[in-house]
């Protein structure tokens, strides 16, 4: 494991503080807090605390110190996210070349950075493939031969790790269970193959491969099939003539890792319990062993860092009581917080007042009023665009506050401009301190890359770093 920028969190079996409990329910955040952001930053407003990511982080080292811990980017890109991150000691994930980008903005050195990305763009590979030419230590995962073919006909002959679709997947929602689709890694009836092929044209360091996103508690069993499996691959590949059934003729790879994928859950439900980290690791460790003499295991979280270090904040402007449902409209939709239209997650949600009674006096405290069963609904013109429905709340009243707990991961990573709609701003607490990560984008955003001059189309212009 890389231990550069690390700090004290990276010291192995440390105790974690009494504050650093395994989930951040959104009843732990501050309302006082959260309100006095909402009003100097209105809303929709993520709030993003960098020394949650850093617990989180932590938490990671202790429960798997002898593994690489890599960092899904995907979770979270946010630049303050990003420097948390290699501060505690992780690696970085990346997948996309806008990714890679990012992490080498935040400090990240190719030694550090890991490019996985899912049938890449051309594009994509000629910016990965120019920046390691300048960090020659970037590792590319590959997930199929004809990824390898066109690395190898850019002249790119470095580090090379071969993803492997493992036949076995597990997630929170069908469509993130990825270690069962054919869109993802090489099937594992081939991956041996493959492997001792690439490495006839690349440096092969490792075999990858990642059951899906959001795994919780009732699908370790398949993550630990999907490991054990990783681990026969490995020793396979490492010592042909081995016990493991493999080709005694082919020469043995020099691996540096086996890297299990992550997909660690978190608990959204209020009564969902978190996950038992250390019983996940340990049971990782057995599933994987044993691997050979020079080889680790590698991990790569992305929900478990971020997940509970985020919440987004959005104003009641209208209650609308109606035969079926009373319907609370929000200034939040699915163009700030996908997850709910996408995938029917369920996110908690926490009125923290702050509205008006019909008469225009001071509404009660939420503690003192009613919970009533709602739909909190968003301003995008499609049904979809809900964030709850019929979840009891205390009955919110034009002006409320709501805080949408465990937003940290994959909320403004999967934010648009759909509806015309400019992307809420973004605030990072560090250590108490509040600065604004990312600005608000103004109705000008929206338009800044339309052209408005000449309208042939006949030649774009040409791509630029700067433009990633």
């Amino acid at each position: 494991m890389s231990d550069r920028d690390a700090g004290a969190t990276a010291d192995a079996g440390v105790e974690s503080p009494a504050d650093n409990p395994p989930v951040r329910r959104v009843s732990d955040w501050d309302a006082d807090r959260l309100a006095g952001l909402a009003a100097e930053h209105d809303t929709p407003l993520y709030v993003q605390d960098r020394d949650r990511v850093r617990e989180n982080c932590e938490r990671l080292r202790e429960a798997f110190p002898d593994a690489d811990i890599r960092y899904a980017v995907k979770a979270h890109t946010g630049r303050a996210v990003l420097e948390a991150v290699r501060e505690a000691g992780l690696d970085a994930e990346c997948a996309s070349a806008g990714e890679v980008d990012r992490a080498l903005a935040a400090g990240f050195g190719g030694d550090r950075l890991h490019y996985t990305a899912v049938n890449p763009p051309a594009r994509d590979l000629d910016y990965v493939v120019g920046v390691a030419e300048a960090e020659p230590s970037l590792t590319v995962t590959v997930g199929a031969v004809d990824t390898l073919d066109r690395l190898a006909e850019r002249g790119y002959d470095g580090r090379v790790c071969v993803r492997v679709n493992p036949g076995v997947g597990a997630g929170h929602h069908a469509k993130v269970r990825t270690g069962g689709a054919a869109k993802f890694g090489i099937p594992y009836d081939r991956a041996a193959d493959a492997a001792r092929d690439a490495a006839e044209r690349f440096e092969v360091v490792g075999v990858h491969a990642h059951a899906g996103s959001g795994i919780d508690p009732d699908q370790l069993d398949s993550h630990r099939e999907m490991v054990a499996r990783m681990g026969e691959l490995a020793r396979e590949l490492a010592d042909p003539d081995g016990d493991a059934a493999g080709d005694g003729d082919a020469a043995p790879l020099d691996l540096e890792y086996v890297d299990v994928g992550g997909g660690f859950g978190v608990p959204y439900e209020e009564d969902e319990p978190p996950l038992d980290l250390a019983a996940v690791a340990a049971a990782t460790r057995e599933a994987v062993a044993p691997l050979p003499a020079g080889v680790d295991l590698a991990i790569e979280p992305g929900r478990y860092v971020v997940a509970d270090a985020g919440v987004l904040l959005t104003r009641v402007n209208t209650v609308k009581p109606t035969p079926d449902e009373r319907v609370v409209g929000v200034d939040a939709g699915m163009t700030d917080l996908l997850r709910p239209a996408m995938y029917d997650a369920y996110h908690p949600i926490r009125n923290l007042g702050g509205g008006r009674g019909g008469d225009g006096s001071d509404a009660p405290s939420p503690d003192e009023r009613e919970a009533t069963p709602v739909t909190v609904a968003g301003p995008i013109c499609e049904t979809g665009d809900t964030l709850c429905r019929d979840r009891a709340l205390a009955d919110p009243v034009r002006g409320d506050l709501l805080a949408v707990g465990i937003a940290g991961a994959y909320g403004y990573e999967m934010a648009s401009q759909y509806n015309s709609r400019p992307r809420p701003a973004e605030v990072a607490l560090d250590d108490g301190t509040a600065t604004v990560a990312r600005r608000r984008e103004r109705l000008t955003d929206v338009t800044a890359a339309e052209r408005t001059g000449d309208r042939s189309g006949a030649t774009a212009e040409p791509e630029t770093e700067g433009d990633r």
